[in-house]
């Protein structure tokens, strides 16, 4: 009982980090700066918050040559997908932009076995095909002719770097804090991005910086630190697949705030994908109840 109540605690502490992410879609549309603008000044911001954060709770920042070598890398393939994603977020619409992105659940199922050395579950692969399915009802329409499908190929691009990122962090978050493994990355996509202060409106940052702020706190420093911890508990495919939720919620927010009304194609994609969710999170509870 002790270990399915601490699952069911690592489930919703994995479900909250997805929601917090899942603000990225709004704010992406909703912040009127070009995406490396924007990726550049909510790290700088977000850098500055876990520092303070991990001071607070006095962890470590030492992390081993190899390791921190390796830290750096994933920070530089973390940068690429957050770029590429709000590049695919100006394109279109919320839903297109995110869920496009939702082909890394796919994209990790294959690699991770060849990258980490682990065993191919099977079910992982299907599962992954119904997300599949369900991005394919959400953007039915296969055109290079419009910025839509651009935005697909884009977000496509943008999965593959995260994929590869959180498959290669998943044996650093073993050993090191998930906030100072966060912190390295971020440190990394501000001097990768650095060059643009040169060329900055601050003028017109000024008026962003609310939103920026909320990005940089929420969705990065407690969302996506939140996330790279859950590595510890779910296999890099496992967290994938269970974070698909995240485009319903980012859905959910833009037609809240940005009156994006989704249309039936779009909802059926939704059900799809949280049927994925739902069985998966069945799956590693049965198997925590079981060990």
């Amino acid at each position: 009982m002790v270990t399915k109540s601490h699952h069911l605690r690592h489930i919703l502490e994995l479900n909250f980090a997805v929601l917090c992410i899942s603000t990225s879609g709004t704010l992406g549309k909703y912040i009127s700066l070009p995406p490396e603008q924007i990726i550049l000044f909510r790290s700088i911001m977000a850098v500055i918050f876990i520092y303070i954060y991990c001071r607070l709770r006095k962890y470590d920042f030492k992390i081993s040559g190899l390791d921190f070598k390796m830290v750096l890398i994933c920070g530089v393939f973390f940068g690429i997908h957050w770029v590429t994603y709000f590049y695919a977020l100006k394109l279109s619409t919320v839903a297109i932009g995110m869920l496009s992105i939702y082909t890394y659940p796919v994209i990790t199922s294959f690699l991770e076995p060849v990258i980490l050395k682990t065993g191919f579950q099977k079910s992982h692969l299907g599962l992954a095909v119904l997300v599949l399915t369900g991005v394919y009802f959400l953007v039915p329409e296969v055109s290079f002719k419009n910025d839509h499908f651009i935005a697909v190929v884009v977000g496509i691009i943008s999965a593959l770097f995260y994929a590869i990122r959180n498959i290669l962090m998943k044996p650093k978050v073993a050993r090191y804090d998930g906030s100072v493994l966060m912190f390295y990355q971020l440190l990394v996509i501000v001097v990768m991005l650095s060059p643009l202060l040169l060329f900055s409106d601050f003028l017109q940052v000024k008026t962003q910086l609310l939103p920026i702020a909320f990005l940089a706190l929420i969705t990065t420093t407690v969302g996506h630190t939140l996330l790279l911890m859950s590595f510890k508990h779910f296999s890099a495919t496992t967290a994938s697949i269970m974070s698909s939720v995240q485009p319903i919620y980012g859905i959910l927010l833009g037609m809240l705030f940005l009156n994006e009304i989704p249309e039936l194609h779009t909802i059926i994609g939704g059900l799809l994908i949280l049927s994925a969710v739902f069985i998966e999170s069945t799956r590693t509870m049965r198997t925590a109840k079981n060990s």
